[in-house]
Formats: C-alpha cells, sequence, structure tokens
C-alpha cells in the first residue's frame, strides 16, 4: 500500500528484528535465511483495526435486534459478573482471533474499572467499580498475544472525581508501557467518553491530558440517532476545551450537523469508521465520501466482535465500499484501492503509526497477509485490488505473519495458548452469567 506504487510480481525480505530490510520486482537478490515461496499469491499489508474493544469475543450473539445503547447494556450486564482474571482470558481470545482473521495491529478501547449499565431515561449510571488490575489483565493479554495494540484508556473522572482520575490514567499508562514487549507497543491515548459524561469538565480533562502525554483521543460520538440533539451539543464542549486539532479522532461519526464536520475538516481531526458495526446496529451510514471531499482523514475499525461478529476485514471494506457507494447512487465515488487503504496504511496514519505499521516499506514492521486467489479459485487477476478487495475473503487468506514471524495458517493461531484461551472463555462466560443470574450459553 505504499502510495505511488502499483502491485508487482517481486519480493520482499526481513531481518531478525522482524523489520522490512528490502522490497523490490524481479528475482531477490539473496535467498540466505528462510524463504517463503508465495508463487501465485498476494501479498499484502495485515490489516489495522483503529477501532476495537477485544474484550468482547465472546459476547456475540447478544441483544441481535437491538440498538447501540440497549445492546451495550446488555454486554454489559454479562461483564458485571467478571472478574479480573476473566477479562484477561477475553481480551486474549479476542487478539487471538483478530491475529486469526488477517488483523496484525489494533487500536484497542480497554474496558474501563468503571462497567457503566446505560438506562434510556437516567442515562448512564455505574454498575459497579473495579480495582485496578480488572483493566491491567488486559494489558497483559495484550501483551502475551502478539498483535501488536495501541492502548485506549478511559478517565472516568465523574466516577473518580478529577486527581484520582489523572492518577489512574497515570498509573493504567505506565503498567501498559512495563508490560508491553517494546515490538508490539503502538502507545497509549485517551478513550474519549464526553459523549457519556453530563458536564463539560471531561473534555477539558482529556484535552489536559492529550496535552501532558502528547497522545491522541478517540471519542465514540454521535455514532446512533438515539438522543441525538443531546449528542451533538455536546460537540461544542470537545471544541471550547481545545481537543480539537491532529490528535483528535471521531470514531463512528454517523451524525454529525454540517457545523461539526466544518470543525472537524478545518481543525484536522480525522474519523474511524466501522461500516458492519454501524449497519448490524442499525446505527446508519456515515457519508465517507463526503468527509473524504472535505480532506478529512479516514481510517477502518472492526469495533466490538460482538456487533462485528466475524473479525473479518474483507467483510468490513465490502460493507463500507457497497453502503458508500448506495448512498451516493454511483459506483465509483469509493474504489477498492481506496477502501483497502483507509484499513491499512489509512488507518495507520490516523492513529499517528505509520512509520511503524499499515504498508509494506523498507524499515517498518513486516507484517502482511498470504492471500491465494487461486484457493477457491477467484478467476485471473484483471485488476489486484479489485480482486483483493471484492473476491477474496478469510477463505483465501492462508498465513499471516508479523514481524517476519509466521502467527496463523488457514485461520488457526500458532500461540500455545490459543487453544486454551478457547475453553477458558468458554468457562468463564457460562460462570459469569451465573453469577449475574442470566441465562447462560445454549453451548
Amino acid at each position: 500500500m505504499a502510495d505511488g506504487d502499483e502491485p508487482f510480481v517481486g519480493w520482499l525480505s526481513a531481518g531478525p528484528d522482524g523489520r522490512i530490510t528490502g522490497v523490490g520486482r524481479g528475482e531477490p537478490p539473496s535467498t540466505e535465511g528462510t524463504v517463503l515461496d508465495a508463487t501465485g499469491k498476494i501479498i499484502a499489508p495485515g490489516f489495522v483495526s483503529a477501532h476495537s474493544h477485544l474484550h468482547t469475543s465472546g459476547l456475540r450473539g447478544l441483544a441481535a435486534g437491538e440498538t447501540l445503547y440497549p445492546w451495550v447494556r446488555a454486554n454489559n450486564e454479562v461483564l458485571l459478573g467478571a472478574a479480573d482474571e476473566d477479562m484477561y482470558w477475553f481480551v486474549l481470545h479476542g487478539c487471538f482471533d483478530f491475529l486469526a482473521n488477517g488483523i496484525t495491529s489494533a487500536y484497542n478501547f480497554a474496558l474501563s474499572r468503571v462497567i457503566w449499565l446505560y438506562d434510556d431515561k437516567t442515562g448512564d449510571r455505574p454498575g459497579q467499580i473495579r480495582g485496578a488490575e480488572y483493566v491491567t489483565r488486559q494489558f497483559d493479554a495484550a501483551a502475551e498475544s502478539g498483535l501488536r495494540v495501541l492502548t485506549a484508556i478511559r478517565l472516568d473522572d465523574e466516577a473518580f472525581g478529577r486527581e484520582r482520575a489523572l492518577d489512574n490514567f497515570d498509573a493504567a499508562a505506565a503498567a501498559v508501557r512495563a508490560t508491553t514487549p517494546s515490538e508490539a507497543f503502538l502507545g497509549i491515548s485517551v478513550y474519549g467518553a464526553v459523549q457519556w459524561s453530563s458536564t463539560p469538565a471531561t473534555a477539558g480533562l482529556e484535552a489536559e491530558v492529550m496535552a501532558r502525554h502528547g497522545i491522541t483521543n478517540q471519542a465514540h460520538f454521535v455514532e446512533s440517532a438515539e438522543n441525538l440533539p443531546a449528542q451533538q451539543a455536546k460537540f461544542d464542549w470537545y471544541a471550547r476545551a481545545g481537543a480539537l486539532g491532529p490528535a483528535m479522532v471521531f470514531g463512528h461519526f454517523v451524525h454529525p450537523t454540517g457545523e461539526m464536520v466544518d470543525a472537524v475538516a478545518e481543525a484536522g481531526c480525522a474519523v474511524v469508521w466501522q461500516p458492519t458495526s454501524n449497519g448490524r446496529l442499525g446505527s446508519g451510514i456515515a457519508d465517507i465520501v463526503g468527509y473524504r471531499e472535505r480532506g478529512i482523514r479516514i481510517g477502518m475499525g472492526l469495533d466490538d466482535q460482538s456487533c462485528t461478529d466475524i473479525s473479518d476485514p474483507f467483510g468490513n471494506m465490502r460493507m463500507g465500499l457497497y453502503t458508500q457507494r448506495a448512498r451516493r447512487s454511483q459506483a465509483s465515488v469509493l474504489m477498492p484501492r481506496e477502501v483497502v487503504r483507509m484499513h491499512t496504511l489509512g488507518s495507520a496514519e490516523v492513529l499517528g503509526i505509520a512509520d511503524r505499521v499499515g504498508s509494506l516499506e523498507t524499515g517498518k514492521f513486516a507484517d502482511f497477509l498470504v492471500v491465494d486467489p487461486g484457493r477457491p479459485d477467484t478467476g485471473p487477476l484483471w485488476d489486484v485490488y479489485a480482486s483483493y478487495v471484492l473476491a477474496c475473503g478469510q477463505r483465501n487468506l492462508k498465513e499471516v505473519y508479523v514481524g517476519g514471524r509466521c502467527t496463523t495458517v488457514d485461520g488457526e493461531v500458532r500461540h500455545p495458548l490459543a487453544e486454551h484461551a478457547r475453553a477458558e472463555l468458554h468457562g468463564r462466560l457460562r460462570a459469569a452469567a451465573r453469577r449475574q443470574g442470566l441465562p447462560a450459553p445454549r453451548f
């Protein structure tokens, strides 16, 4: 996905540090070391999910006919029954699920110590407040998995108060840095929560933390049409707090006003698009084509695994491409190359990590996919990008490499804990549901 280049037949080499040492056309200059013969296959960069909730991997199928907030409540009612160690296994399973499906880097919203329950009459309220290990065990799981992660931490100042919220954030950020191997650490971010806050103070505190740490902030914003005027009104809180700028990212951004779009474009903010999630929850269709026409940077994410259901970046690209074309009644408004760029290099740019991931260029990590368009056969490659996005999918994904090392073969993750994580997830979610007096999973 390096800009200005076209698909070619050639070679790629990686060094022992997992970074790309060379890329070129034709025959490789050397075949020393381990050689992967990918004749007839497509080598593409690993997908970057710029908006993810990795702890939700075991909650698929819940609230299947609900919109966002009732669905969130159904998820969190189960999670109220989960303990610190449960969160480790939930996140580990989610990381393996991403790797199995070709996602090699993710922006992850760590589940907060405050488990919020939404009520459409009274608004958000804390269901329970947990200890620090409820969050740090999530960090441990991501660090163990081999997935590259940029971790978002929520301040929860309305539950903890300003000073304690700042202390909690600093401690959590330090825990991520201490736990995560340097090559897997993509950074820290603010988990923007103004959409659910009751006063502008949260926006001011988030802006302060962004400046203090020199980090980004990704806020879920105007995702659904529920209580929309109140959501839209809170955008001004970020503007008045001085948060708008290149480090400010808005997740979803499905129902903004024209003034909000103007402000985002002018300030250089970015948007992360979750087309599959937005469709599943009936949230709406973001005007991605319109945002791009305004020069707004766009990334793509898989969102909660419990509302994307299949962590399938190929399906996510197609869902997005087709809905944008349908919205404009024009097929050429978004092309395959553009949408695959959004889910790789574009996502990396939005998150500020494009120096390390998102494209296969010398110096970046050798995170790549081996996709075989001939198994099952998709026909001749008239247009490589069109075949890759429109005709290929999980059935064609044969291998996933992170840092030049094979992590996945035919959908099976090669990690010693992969099978164990599956068993732990099933058993622990059954127990969590029982503790909450909820129906257990059927199987």
